[in-house]
C-alpha cells in the first residue's frame, strides 16, 4: 500500500542548544547527532562526535530507541536508527517516530530505497533541503505485512554486511600498501632510514600540461578523455565516466598519456588537489589542462612516487603550497617538481611496486565479488520497494 510519512509516523526537526550556555555542553549526558555520523547504508546509532549535558535536556530535541533519523539538508537522505538509549539531533536531521505497527528496519530500507526521489525533492540547488511538510508528504510503498516486512529485513541485512565485509577487506588492503611503504621507507621527512634526499624534479625526464581543448559534445570523438575526476582520492584511476575527444595527429604525443606515467591533478578543491595516480592501461588517451603528465627516468618507479604523493605527508604539504582562483586551488608543474622527496635505491622502490600490484591483484577479486554483491542487492532492493 501507498502511504506518506504523516500517516504512520510522527516527524521531530532537531534543533542545537544555544553554544553560549557552558552547562549545556560540559559532559557526555547525551549524543548529540549531526550528519557527519550518519553513513551510507543503514547505521545503528550508538555514539557520537558531541555530547550535551542533562541540563540541556529541555533545549533540545531528545528521541528514543527505535526512532529513525533521516539528513534533510545538504546531503539528504541518509538514514540511522537510534538502537540502544535516547539521543538529540541538531537542525539538518528530521526523526520519524512510527505510530503505525511496522518493523523500523523495513521502513529504514524504504527511505534508504527512496533516496533519490528525496533529493529530487530538494528545494534549492545550492544547499538541497527537505523541510519537515515536504517529508511529512512525502509517500511511500510498504508491504502492511509484519512478517513479510521481517522476512525482507532479514536478507537485506545478511547481503548489507557481506558488502560492508568486502569493503571493509578493500579498505584493509589499502591500509596494508600505506604500512608496508612505511615499512620499507620510512616517514617522511623524519627520514630515519638515511635516504638521499632529492625534488621530483631529480626524477623525471618530461613533465607536460594536458589540453585545453574540450571533450566532443556527442562524445564520439577518436580518443578517451581522462579529465580530473576520472582520478581518485585514494590514487586510482576510475574510467567510468569516460568522455572522448578528437586531437590533431601533430598534437598526439604533445597531450597523449603512456603506461607508467604518473597523473597529478593539478586543479580541484583545496582537498582534492594533487590526487596522483599511474597510467597502467596500455591504450592511448589524451589529459585534459587540469592534468600534469609525469615521465619518470630510471631513478623511480612510478608507483614508489605515485604512493609517495599520496602519503598524508603530501596531501597536507598540497594544501599549503596550493594556490586558489575562483574558488579552485592549483599546483602547477614548477611547484609540484620543488616537491621534496627521499631517493631509495630503484632496486628498493621495485621491491615496493611489486608487493602493491600483488595487492592490487588481491584487491580486484574482491572488488569483483563486491560489484556482485552489491548488484544483487540492488536488484532485490528494487523488486521489494519498486
Amino acid at each position: 500500500m501507498e502511504v506518506s510519512l504523516k500517516e504512520i509516523s510522527k516527524i521531530v526537526t532537531g534543533n542545537t542548544p544555544s553554544k553560549k550556555n557552558k552547562n549545556y555542553w560540559n559532559s557526555k549526558d547525551i549524543c548529540f547527532i549531526k550528519p557527519d555520523v550518519i553513513g551510507s547504508g543503514i547505521d545503528s546509532i550508538t555514539t557520537s562526535n558531541e555530547y550535551i549535558s542533562n541540563s540541556a535536556s529541555s533545549k533540545a530535541r531528545i528521541v528514543d530507541r527505535n526512532t529513525i533519523l533521516i539528513t534533510c539538508i545538504g546531503n539528504i537522505g541518509r538514514i540511522g536508527i537510534i538502537s540502544d538509549k535516547k539521543v538529540a539531533f541538531n537542525q539538518q536531521i528530521n526523526a520519524i517516530i512510527p505510530n503505525y505497527k511496522i518493523n523500523i528496519r523495513y521502513l529504514a530500507y524504504v527511505l534508504l530505497f527512496s533516496q533519490p526521489r528525496l533529493n529530487a525533492l530538494a528545494n534549492s540547488a545550492v544547499v538541497p533541503i527537505v523541510n519537515k511538510t515536504q517529508l511529512g508528504n512525502f509517500k511511500v510503498k510498504i508491504n502492511p505485512n509484519l512478517e513479510s516486512q521481517g522476512k525482507i529485513v532479514s536478507i537485506l541485512d545478511k547481503i548489507a554486511k557481506i558488502i560492508k565485509k568486502q569493503t571493509k577487506e578493500i579498505e584493509h588492503l589499502d591500509e596494508l600498501i600505506k604500512a608496508r611503504f612505511v615499512e620499507m621507507f620510512g616517514e617522511f621527512p623524519y627520514n630515519e632510514k638515511g635516504w638521499n634526499i632529492g625534488t621530483i624534479r631529480d626524477l623525471v625526464s618530461d613533465v607536460r600540461y594536458g589540453t585545453s581543448k574540450k571533450a566532443s559534445e556527442n562524445n564520439d570523438g577518436k580518443y578517451p578523455y581522462l579529465r580530473m575526476n576520472n582520478i581518485t582520492y585514494d590514487g586510482k584511476l576510475d574510467l567510468r565516466d569516460l568522455k572522448s575527444i578528437d586531437i590533431p595527429e601533430k598534437d598526439l604525443e604533445k597531450y597523449s598519456v603512456k603506461k607508467d606515467d604518473i597523473l597529478f591533478n593539478r586543479t580541484n578543491s583545496r582537498e582534492l588537489v594533487g590526487k596522483t595516480c599511474v597510467y597502467t592501461i596500455p591504450e592511448t588517451m589524451i589529459l585534459a589542462g587540469f592534468i600534469i603528465r609525469v615521465r619518470l627516468n630510471e631513478l623511480a618507479n612510478p608507483l614508489f612516487v605515485s604512493t609517495f604523493l599520496n602519503t598524508d605527508y603530501s596531501k597536507q604539504l598540497f594544501k599549503t603550497i596550493c594556490k586558489n582562483a575562483s574558488g579552485q586551488s592549483n599546483i602547477n608543474a614548477t611547484e609540484l617538481q620543488k616537491i621534496k622527496i627521499y631517493i631509495p635505491p630503484l632496486s628498493l622502490q621495485n621491491k615496493f611496486a611489486n608487493f602493491v600490484q600483488q595487492v592490487d591483484k588481491s584487491k580486484v577479486a574482491v572488488q569483483k565479488s563486491l560489484d556482485e554483491t552489491q548488484k544483487l542487492y540492488d536488484s532485490l532492493m528494487q523488486e521489494y520497494f519498486g
